[in-house]
């Protein structure tokens, strides 16, 4: 998939992917990890999600990584904050306080210019991404966190139905991309289909969100 496809997609406002509200499998599931106060949270292919100030707001440190320079400036903007802005191998660094984002492309990231990683947040990373490139991504994700634990949300439909993305995401896949670094637990499994307007416009039958916790062997 083309950066280009995502840049317009910004450009065009066609942000059906992005929630008006916190996730709520986010604020279910976050105390399972146990995590310290200041941990550092990954969010890969992050966008403006309000899942980061919530993040925040709890007193955690956040990370992300985000291809649109729109999105980033949205996302600070609408967190009312100033970032100071640096440049990396692949774009800029934004950066305030405890949130720190890395716009451009996530495939160009080093574990030494991420830094630590104490969880991984992937609520629409993997799904945004074709088939072609999941292996590499979950390679990349795996090398960038030095395998940390992590809370996936996944999809499932029927592809015949709907192009993606977000693609459809079974758990075989998810086996063949973890199965080896972490020990894989399925958390929740909903039909959603009644809250993705989108998804029911466009003639989907079911629409299955899935919440994952892969924890390191």
């Amino acid at each position: 998939m083309e950066h280009r496809f995502w840049q317009q997609r910004w450009e065009q406002a066609q942000l059906g992917f992005h929630l008006s509200f916190v996730h709520p499998i986010l604020k279910r599931h976050l105390s399972r990890y146990a995590l310290a106060p200041g941990a550092r949270v990954f969010l890969p292919l992050c966008g403006k999600t309000l899942d980061i100030g919530w993040l925040l707001s709890e007193g955690y440190a956040v990370v992300g990584a985000e291809l649109s320079e729109l999105a980033v400036a949205q996302l600070f903007a609408e967190l009312g904050v100033e970032p100071t802005v640096s440049e990396w191998e692949s774009g800029q660094r934004w950066q305030h306080d405890a949130l720190s984002v890395f716009q451009g492309d996530i495939f160009a990231l080093t574990p030494a210019t991420l830094g630590a990683v104490d969880l991984v947040y992937d609520r629409a990373a993997l799904v945004a991404l074709p088939p072609t490139m999941r292996d590499a991504y979950a390679r990349q994700l795996i090398a960038l966190s030095g395998a940390a634990p992590q809370l996936l949300i996944t999809f499932e439909y029927d592809p015949a139905e709907k192009e993606g993305p977000p693609f459809p995401v079974l758990p075989a896949e998810i086996d063949r991309h973890y199965a080896d670094t972490h020990e894989i637990e399925e958390l929740s499994r909903k039909d959603v289909l009644d809250a993705s307007l989108s998804f029911r416009d466009a003639g989907v039958s079911r629409f299955v969100e899935v919440a994952w916790q892969l924890l390191p062997r």
